[in-house]
């Protein structure tokens, strides 16, 4: 441990980047643009020092930033770690780059309190940018619970507002009505009147896999903001579809990792005791800039994730387990689809998602959630190519708008270092039977084109009203499974073939009544 024999407020990197303990209990690294405070050995985030916040992070000691998983053990109760540190360890200490470590190693007597895993945490601060138990770890995550002066949150062009505080969702002192699970509440006297009768409930805010690069927080006092930038989807589960959340009333900021969100047990992550696994979470981006204007701080972390994306993989990543650029390799082809009774020739696969996954049957990276999933999407000529792929055996998997079924190449693909592989022209042949008689919509894994009701007049939130450009979005207000009984009161719907319109006469979720 290079800081156990600093003293208090001891430098101890000169130059540009510096590092330094302050007392017994923290560590605080400082690039000259943020300061970031950490608890020693626990490895929580207490403190982030930026412009004219001596803290941009709230809430007690224990609840700013950190790194939590939810777990439990078959059979018994859910328990959340907040995988705190026993170990401080300086891994790299630079003038340009500081890499510091948080671990633990987990003993059979701390069976049952804390998940039985090894923890290594690391933070990464550049002065410029460049014989285990069976356990269940149902939701896996970073958390940023910021200064309560962070008001307007961003999530989207579209999607994006000044936002109720946690004080509005007091159900106790009667700021709020409960609503059918505890996330959702109805404001009923916040201190901003504009949110009265409005609905706020944090699922509202989730997003595609595929879509979720940037999300954060504005200060409209400060003029600052806060982004979660994250740079590839490699680490996360379940392949593009998955809807995860982002950001929502607190002011919270999240990174997941992996969860049961929109998919229940069967995401569940569970890890045999005699099961070998390892996986590399992120690394993921906190952004913090200032600007003018709550659009420009929304274009810069835009440009910024731009920028995020295109460094990847990382090149400072001190990790045998993490592969840099020339270490990963690429996998490229064309894609076809053949469906004889569409056309007698073969089809281009235009803008099929094709990607790479952990070996299994057609569709199952829609389950995945223990490996690293690569995904690319084919231009109108179905040519598509994978890159910076870590090394590792995988199948190749792919799924088109327009046509239902999944794709799954024949033969196992073995990535390794600067491996390039053409598997050159793949075909998809459709499931059938016969021609098509009728369909109701298009087989595309959306229900955008479908009837989505108008919310009840008093659950409804103003950010999905009247949202012509994303229309589709309509379907995150609060409560429109209950809209089904409203229009279909005594029976169930009638769709007439050839005569009722899937636009407005099918109701775009399955429910009960």
């Amino acid at each position: 441990n290079k800081l156990g024999i600093a003293k208090p407020e001891q430098k101890l990197a000169s130059g540009r980047l510096t590092l330094k303990k302050v007392g017994p209990n923290q560590v605080v690294v400082d690039n000259g643009i943020i300061q970031v405070t950490f608890s020693s050995p626990q490895g929580l985030i207490t403190g982030i020092k930026y412009k004219g916040f001596d803290n941009v992070l709230n809430n007690k000691i224990k609840n700013r930033g950190y790194w939590d998983v939810m777990w439990y053990e078959p059979g018994q109760e859910q328990l959340i770690d907040l995988l705190e540190g026993v170990k401080f360890n300086v891994i790299n200490q630079t003038s340009e780059h500081v890499e510091i470590s948080f671990s633990r190693a987990w003993k059979i007597s701390q069976r049952g309190s804390l998940v039985p895993l090894n923890v290594d945490k690391r933070y990464v601060n550049l002065h410029k940018l460049k014989g285990w138990r069976t356990v269940d770890m149902d939701q896996t995550r970073i958390v940023f619970k910021l200064n309560t002066k962070f008001d307007f949150m961003a999530i989207s062009d579209q999607r994006q507002k000044i936002m109720p505080s946690e004080i509005d969702r007091d159900i106790t002192n009667k700021r709020a009505n409960p609503l059918a699970y505890k996330e959702a509440v109805r404001l009923i006297n916040p201190q901003n009147r504009i949110f009265k009768g409005q609905v706020d409930d944090k699922y509202m805010y989730s997003m595609e896999n595929k879509d979720n690069k940037v999300h954060g927080w504005i200060s409209s006092d400060q003029r600052v903001g806060f982004w979660m930038i994250t740079p590839s989807d490699e680490f996360r589960v379940c392949g593009p579809p998955k809807q995860e959340l982002t950001s929502h009333v607190g002011p919270t900021t999240l990174s997941m990792f992996t969860s049961l969100h929109y998919a229940g047990k069967d995401m569940n992550t569970t890890y045999t005791s005699m099961e070998p696994w390892k996986k590399v979470y992120g690394p993921v981006f906190v952004y913090l800039n200032s600007a003018s204007s709550p659009n420009r701080l929304w274009t810069d972390a835009k440009r910024q994730m731009v920028a995020e994306v295109h460094s990847w993989p990382y090149d400072f990543v001190k990790s045998v387990d993490y592969p840099l650029h020339q270490q990963r390799g690429k996998v490229k082809g064309q894609f076809f689809v053949m469906d004889r009774y569409i056309s007698k020739s073969k089809l281009f696969g235009k803008f099929a998602f094709v990607g790479l996954a952990m070996p299994g049957k057609a569709g199952s990276w829609q389950t995945e959630n223990k490996g690293y999933q690569f995904w690319t999407t084919a231009d109108r000529m179905g040519i598509f190519t994978i890159t910076n792929v870590r090394p590792g055996s995988y199948n190749l998997y792919a799924w088109v708008s327009g046509h239902i079924g999944d794709y799954k190449y024949e033969r196992d693909i073995t990535i390794t270092p600067g491996r390039e592989i053409d598997v050159g022209a793949i075909l998809y042949e459709p499931p059938r039977i016969g021609a098509t008689l009728w369909e109701i919509g298009k087989p595309d894994r959306t229900a955008a084109e479908f009837y989505i009701p108008d919310p009840d007049p008093t659950l409804s939130t103003k950010l999905y009203l009247n949202n012509s450009y994303q229309p589709q979005d309509r379907f995150r207000q609060y409560g429109l499974w209950e809209r089904y009984t409203a229009l279909y009161p005594r029976n169930d719907l009638v769709y007439i073939v050839g005569v009722s319109d899937y636009k407005k006469d099918w109701f775009y979720a399955h429910v009960t009544r």
